[in-house]
């Protein structure tokens, strides 16, 4: 902590040079100016920000306020958005970490760069998802694409995924929509595509990525920016969303009540197989708008770090 300037020169011109010691904000220095009180010395405050007008209430509050620690500064979300360059998405109030390696690793349940930001939504909300799969499941056991009905995977996420989390990080995820319209699989339309998923709408607490995501956090639009070209074309380089792992999407397939869409990892195209099959899984939330980013600028070795 900075001490004002022109609280030491007042403190100095009605006070021994010998009392100056006391805005060390030491034991001792507290200890000097309690052994040689100033009596009937009135101290100036009107420039200084404390309240006290004598010397001994001045020293305390300087003491408390040396003693207290300073809240850590805070990163707004729209300054983020500026120095990370993230993407405005053009269909929805959004904006997109795109590219191949983009800096956005978060720090969440106490794991650290375990987490990357999808998005950041013009409400102040960020959603994330987790890097690595939790483990492989089925999309629902019961072979039905209803991820409202519950699916399976559903209660897995919302019950026993979620109470797995430190209380901390449960008090950060805020209760939001998830969009889980189902899609037409090898579509050429990004809009009809995302028309489409925001036709149903979940609330809860923990889903999956939907499938326009993926394709929206790719760079590359005119090579990847449908289902139907990230098919046609090897898209690995360009998206972050992209693994060595074959994962599940929250993307059900229309026209079908037991299939939905995946990512092959190795291709980074979508394939559309039954509930039934097991695939990783990396659970997305959303943080609430009241999360202050604390430090961090994104990278792998020094993710973003948040309060609530």
């Amino acid at each position: 902590m900075k001490i004002n300037k022109k609280i030491i020169q007042k403190i100095k011109n009605n006070i021994p040079g010998f009392i100056i010691g006391i805005l060390t904000c030491s034991v001792v220095g507290v200890a000097a100016a309690t052994f040689f009180p100033s009596n009937n010395v009135t101290y100036d405050n009107t420039e200084s920000g404390l309240n006290s007008t004598d010397v001994q209430g001045a020293i305390d509050e300087l003491y408390n306020a040396c003693k207290t620690p300073a809240e850590p500064p805070t990163i707004p979300v729209d300054q983020i958005i500026e120095d990370a360059g993230l993407t405005k998405d053009e269909y929805e109030c959004r904006y997109f970490f795109t590219g191949a390696n983009p800096n956005n690793y978060i720090t969440f349940n106490d794991e650290k760069a375990g987490w990357r930001i999808i998005s950041v939504e013009c409400d102040g909300r960020i959603k994330i998802m987790r890097e690595a799969s939790i483990e492989s499941l089925a999309w629902d056991t019961s072979n039905n694409n209803n991820w409202a009905r519950p699916a399976s995977l559903n209660t897995y996420l919302n019950e026993t995924y979620y109470y797995y989390l430190y209380p901390s990080a449960r008090s950060q995820i805020i209760t939001s929509n998830f969009s889980i319209g189902k899609i037409i699989s090898n579509n050429n339309s990004l809009i009809t595509q995302i028309n489409n998923e925001n036709e149903t709408k979940w609330k809860g607490n923990i889903a999956l990525p939907t499938a326009s995501e993926y394709i929206r956090t790719n760079s590359d639009k005119s090579r990847c920016g449908t289902f139907q070209l990230i098919n046609k074309n090897k898209c690995t380089s360009t998206g972050w969303m992209d693994t060595n792992d074959v994962w599940w999407t929250l993307a059900a397939m229309s026209g079908y009540n037991d299939g939905a869409c995946r990512i092959w990892g190795t291709d980074g195209n979508f394939n559309c197989d039954s509930v039934k099959v097991e695939n990783s899984i990396r659970p997305t939330l959303y943080l609430s708008s009241e999360i202050k980013i604390t430090g961090g600028d994104g990278t792998q070795n020094n993710p973003y770090q948040i309060s609530l």
